[in-house]
């Protein structure tokens, strides 16, 4: 694994927009960075890919623990989303995607940090902007990526059905990463609808939800967490289950820190795990605290001799807390890569390379394309 310094391509910019990527840059500098790429090998590839494959089933295990022996509440889960959970397990209700961050230095075993299976982005920077810099500047070589023909495939079994996509409004990002996954499932022949999840409303009268056309959500590609939908005003009808929501009610399991320690009782000593409590006391004075439930790196505090050394701010942690141990980051030239292990249709699918000068990977951390020969 290494990393190469690179001249961004003549107006990158204007590329990266060409395909929805237009949050590219922030007021620090930029997001999208092409100055840098990694270069793994195949091998290196091949290990990524046989790591995210075993842990994506390992958490499934893990979620089976968790429903057979009731630890809801384990993993901060509301009460009301239980039953829910339960019976979208049972029907094994399709999940389409899901991303692992691992930490990968090329010589040891990748460890999994977290687990983004219910709303993960990064996905547009992952699947095709990248791939279009590969064939700009390195047609000859190859990438781990088969993102965009995975979705494709994965939307097929849909045909026939309209899928609403929904995201919240004013939030570039995810309307981009919304509008392109609808691009994709179009590209499977199915129809789909957009709705903000704002404009998401209950017809009492009928039973159901419904768009501002007053026309029935059957099926809801929604990247809006789960956690937060069962807090809307329309959050008790949620347990009626009146809509086909993507990603399914079980995803709340998998996308979980709390399943972290579960993990760990389980699976103790896995080559691909971390150790990881709900208390930090087995771990010593070396820790990384991280709420059961949060996005973006928000709310994480790296600890030395007890005390933070690094922390990011945020609102999340009111359903607590796990403690795991410190992953051996990989640095070059100060930057610290963590590598996103994409699963499709519950197979690796593709790898997002994002770095920071810091230890904990955060919403303005760089996103850098990788290639291998």
């Amino acid at each position: 694994m290494q990393r190469h310094h690179c001249e961004p391509r003549p107006a990158w910019r204007e590329k990266v927009e060409e395909i929805g990527l237009t949050f590219h840059s922030h007021e620090h500098g930029p997001y999208w960075d092409e100055s840098a790429c990694y270069e793994l090998t195949a091998a290196e590839v091949d290990t990524l890919e046989a790591a995210a494959h075993k842990l994506h089933y390992l958490c499934i295990e893990a979620a089976e623990a968790v429903i057979r022996n009731n630890w809801w509440q384990r993993l901060g889960i509301p009460e009301i989303a239980a039953p829910a959970i339960l019976r979208s397990w049972e029907r094994d209700d399709f999940s389409l995607y899901g991303r692992f961050d691992l930490s990968y230095d090329g010589q040891s075993p990748p460890k999994l940090l977290e687990y983004n299976a219910d709303t993960p982005t990064a996905l547009i920077e992952a699947a095709v902007a990248q791939w279009f810099w590969l064939q700009d500047t390195r047609p000859g070589a190859d990438q781990f990526n088969s993102l965009h023909e995975r979705l494709i495939e994965a939307w097929r079994r849909w045909a026939g059905q309209t899928i609403h996509f929904s995201s919240i409004k004013e939030h570039d990002e995810d309307q981009q990463t919304v509008l392109y996954l609808r691009d994709t499932c179009e590209q499977a022949g199915v129809k789909t609808k957009p709705v903000f999840i704002e404009d998401i409303g209950w017809d009492q009268r009928q039973s159901c939800f419904v768009d501002l056309d007053n026309e029935r959500i059957t099926h809801c590609f929604k990247l809006y967490p789960w956690e937060w939908f069962w807090h809307e005003e329309f959050g008790p009808h949620l347990a009626r289950e009146p809509v086909q929501f993507i990603e399914p009610t079980w995803k709340m399991l998998l996308s979980n820190k709390g399943l972290l320690p579960v993990l760990w009782e389980l699976f103790p000593d896995h080559p691909n795990l971390l150790p990881t409590y709900e208390d930090a006391a087995p771990l010593g004075p070396r820790y990384v605290r991280k709420p059961k439930l949060s996005r973006e790196g928000a709310n994480v505090a790296w600890f030395e001799g007890g005390v933070a050394v690094e922390e990011t701010g945020g609102d999340y942690g009111e359903e607590g807390h796990v403690f795991q141990a410190t992953a051996s980051l990989p640095e070059f030239d100060g930057n610290r890569p963590i590598c996103g292990v994409w699963i499709v249709d519950h197979e690796p699918a593709g790898l997002g390379i994002r770095e920071d000068t810091r230890r904990i990977t955060g919403n303005l951390s760089r996103f850098v394309p990788h290639f291998f020969p």
